[in-house]
């Protein structure tokens, strides 16, 4: 199956290319340069052949017990993120936010930006967490589907509430009990990932849109319309579209929404499915509307006046990237110190202002508000009551179903 790369983009390539397409404004964001086609990395085998991989299955591995937590003896703190996902100065230099928790705390931050892609990285990690080794890293940060599959493994700590007191109270609801991770008993959030529809004013020309479903059935959008190559948000739109729920469908309504959208392909109303690169499309007009990431609205809409985005009234669907902590880190409640700093409003206001993604912290309005007023007041960044209530997130896949499932959404999209 094919898969988009970001490996090929070194950071400094990602600053460089940041500064000369901006005027002083980020407009490529770290999931739009970056983001893998997650759901993708899974049809390579999927759940069901992590044994054969040499990976043992959950329940089996010997990962289970934790290392000795040297935190009161080690000031530091080893976090491993990924590209362009945290506030830097205007020197490129220095992350304030790091300098800070570093200054109130005496934990120094060992900050490294080595998670280019989730396969990527997990195939780096998982022979030492497999082995029951540390990894180096005390800190991680995954997306939902790859955070699942390690707490199903056992490679991850559960944490230490009483070490939690502003992640516990400051979490937002719609993140609270993911199925894969009830309760946040082993991750916290760090940025929420939504996905909605964009459009460009001009090439749509005085044409109607509200929905999925005008995106599907509009001949008036044949030919301009586009869908996300990420099987979870394109699929998961879809479901919404049709009543059913993401967090809750059968195998016959995944294959009722694949029919749908096959439906679409084969009379030529979608153009095609991409990753990031819809953003060229719907900024050139080739994409009059299209399934698109969020943060990349935030930005494509500072740009250009005929981008926005809408919410369909039957929802969006909503994903993650997750703090984590691995078996036998060494620095376990330096890490949940460091967790717990971003649930604090201020230094999560200083963040969201800087990466425009889904701050997950409750109270954080009145702080971004002193930063970006703009930023405070956008639901794209801040979502509302209204608008949270219309998050949905997609549910775990048993291995048999993420290997079936993602074949067919392959055969549908080319890949």
């Amino acid at each position: 199956m094919e898969q988009y790369e970001p490996d090929r983009l070194s950071p400094a390539q990602v600053a460089a290319l940041r500064r000369s397409l901006t005027n002083g404004r980020a407009a490529l964001t770290r999931r739009s340069l970056l983001r893998a086609s997650t759901g993708g990395a899974l049809a390579l085998g999927g759940l069901g052949s992590l044994s054969a991989c040499g990976i043992p299955a959950a329940g089996q591995s010997q990962g289970g017990v934790p290392a000795e937590d040297r935190s009161a003896k080690e000031k530091t703190v080893n976090f491993s993120n990924w590209t362009e996902y945290m506030d830097v100065d205007d020197s490129g230099k220095h992350h304030p936010t790091l300098e800070q928790f570093t200054k109130r705390t005496g934990v120094k931050v060992k900050y490294t930006e080595d998670i280019n892609d989730n396969n990527e990285f997990f195939g780096k990690v998982k022979p030492q967490l497999a082995a029951g080794q540390d990894t180096g890293r005390d800190l991680i940060v995954l997306t939902d589907w790859l955070a699942a599959r390690l707490i199903r493994l056992g490679w991850v700590q559960k944490l230490d509430a009483s070490n939690l007191p502003h992640a516990y109270a400051n979490l937002s609801a719609q993140f609270r009990n993911p199925d894969w991770d009830p309760g946040r008993a082993y991750s916290y959030v760090w940025q929420g990932i939504s996905t909605v529809i964009a459009y460009n004013k001009k090439a749509l020309d005085g044409v109607e849109v509200t929905s999925i479903s005008d995106l599907l059935d509009n001949p008036k959008l044949k030919g301009r319309v586009g869908f996300l190559s990420e099987m979870r948000d394109s699929v998961g739109m879809t479901l919404l579209d049709m009543g059913k729920d993401p967090a809750d469908f059968t195998a016959d309504d995944y294959d009722a929404a694949i029919a749908r959208l096959q439906k679409a392909v084969d009379k030529g109303q979608i153009r095609r499915f991409t990753g990031n690169d819809y953003t060229s499309d719907l900024t050139s007009g080739d994409f009059a509307a299209c399934v698109a990431w969020a943060g990349d609205v935030v930005q494509l809409k500072a740009d250009s006046p005929d981008i926005d985005f809408l919410i369909p009234d039957s929802g969006y669907m909503t994903s993650t990237d997750n703090l984590l902590i691995p078996n036998k880190a060494r620095h376990k409640t330096n890490a949940e110190r460091l967790i717990d700093f971003y649930y604090e409003p201020k230094p999560a206001a200083e963040l969201a202002a800087y990466i425009n993604y889904v701050c997950p912290v409750d109270g954080v309005k009145a702080e971004l508000a002193k930063i970006d007023e703009d930023a405070a007041n956008n639901p794209l960044i801040i979502p509302d009551k209204a608008m949270a209530a219309k998050s949905h997130a997609f549910r775990s896949l048993s291995s048999k179903e993420e290997t079936e499932f993602e074949e067919k959404f392959a055969k549908l999209t080319g890949a």
